[in-house]
Parts: structure tokens; C-alpha cells; sequence
């Protein structure tokens, strides 16, 4: 059984959810919060397996909540489910220790599997969100330019490459790319083929000497 916190300022919301994924068999909602700081209170006494967390809310918002639950709480998976899809919000929330990152339009049944993925240690990102979520602050002194050895990879061809190096396999980068696997077996291919290396082995190592301050 997946034990579920939800955490949203609006009760009608948190209601709505707690019928549809109670639906499902295997997930029982054991606590709901209207704030961050509220969810934070309730995980040492609940320990729910996934928070399912909302972004802009008063007295703590859904990134502050998250990374305080990241460090105090790793047992305990963050998945933010909101209505804003803003560069800034995706990016800092998964810095902070996010899971996942969903909008609130995600279908019922995508949502159910969303959090199963989460609570099996897979990441789950809704459809157009992954870019936003590499996406990170400028560094002092380090510019905002691909290294030369990978100007030669498409966008596509550079998240699948920042999955292997996460140590993702290829129905993992599946899920999280929403692609299917024989895609992601062909993109697998391209990049060794263009950066001339052996196997997705390689692929990690380079990857991490490159990129390794943005994928550690």
C-alpha cells in the first residue's frame, strides 16, 4: 500500500484527490496539509511513502517544503503535482529534491502511475517539463555553453544522455521522456555513435566529467 500525504492550500482540491486515488486499490491517503510548513508536522507521525505537493501556497510554499523534506525526511517522496509550469518553479523544485514534477491537467490514470514510479525510486516529469527542469542557475565564472564535446548532440539526443549518466535504463528514460523504448534504444545509438564511444558506459563517465556540478 502507497501511503500518501497531500499537501494543497485548497481543500476542494485535496478532496477530489483523495477520492480519485483512493480508487486505486494499492494507495490509501493518510494525511492532508494546507501549507508546507503543516506537511513538514505531519511526516515524523504519518511517514507517508509520497508527499504529493502543490507549489504556491501561504506560510511555506512547495519548495521550501520540499527541500526541507529531502534533508530531514529521505525515506519520503516529493511529488509535485501543481498548476504552474514556470522554468523557475521546475527547476528549483527538483534542485530541492523533488521526485516528479506534474501539472494538474495529468489524466487520473497518469497520475496513479506517476506516483508508482516515484515510489519505486523512478523520476516522473509531465509532457515539456524536462528541459525546464535541467535548467539551473548561472555559476560564477562557468559559461552558459555546452562543452565542445557535445554541441554535436540534439536537445533530445542531451536529456537522454543526462538519464544514462543519472543511471536511468532505457525504460526509464522512457517513462520519464514518454517515449517508447525501441526510441530511446535509437537515441542510445546515436549518441555513442556521435560521440564515438563504446557503451552507455562511456556515455556516463563522460557525461558526469562534463556536467557533473548539474547531475550529481
Amino acid at each position: 500500500m502507497i501511503r500518501i500525504l497531500l499537501v494543497d492550500d485548497q481543500h476542494i482540491i485535496r478532496q477530489g484527490l483523495k477520492s480519485m486515488l483512493e480508487s486505486n486499490s494499492d494507495m490509501q491517503v493518510i494525511g492532508e496539509a494546507e501549507n508546507g510548513q503543516r506537511a513538514i508536522a505531519q511526516i515524523p507521525i504519518l511517514a507517508p511513502d509520497i508527499v504529493l505537493m502543490d507549489i504556491r501556497m501561504p506560510v511555506m510554499d512547495g519548495v521550501a517544503a520540499t527541500e526541507a523534506i529531502a534533508k530531514s525526511y529521505p525515506d519520503t517522496k516529493v511529488l509535485v503535482l501543481t498548476t504552474f509550469d514556470d522554468d523557475e518553479y521546475v527547476s528549483k523544485a527538483m534542485r530541492m529534491g523533488a521526485k516528479g514534477y506534474l501539472l494538474k491537467d495529468t489524466e487520473p490514470d497518469e497520475l496513479a502511475l506517476a506516483i508508482r514510479a516515484v515510489y519505486k525510486g523512478h523520476t516522473q516529469l509531465g509532457p515539456g517539463l524536462f528541459e525546464k527542469a535541467l535548467m539551473t542557475p548561472a555559476v560564477t565564472n562557468s559559461p552558459a555553453v555546452l562543452p565542445p564535446e557535445l554541441e554535436q548532440l540534439t536537445p533530445r539526443e542531451l536529456e537522454v544522455l543526462r538519464l544514462i549518466a543519472s543511471g536511468a535504463n532505457n525504460r526509464e528514460i522512457a517513462q520519464t521522456l514518454f517515449l517508447s523504448e525501441n526510441t530511446v534504444k535509437n537515441y542510445v545509438t546515436n549518441i555513442l555513435s556521435r560521440l564515438n564511444l563504446r557503451d552507455r558506459t562511456q556515455a556516463a563517465l563522460l557525461a558526469h566529467s562534463l556536467f557533473n556540478p548539474k547531475i550529481s
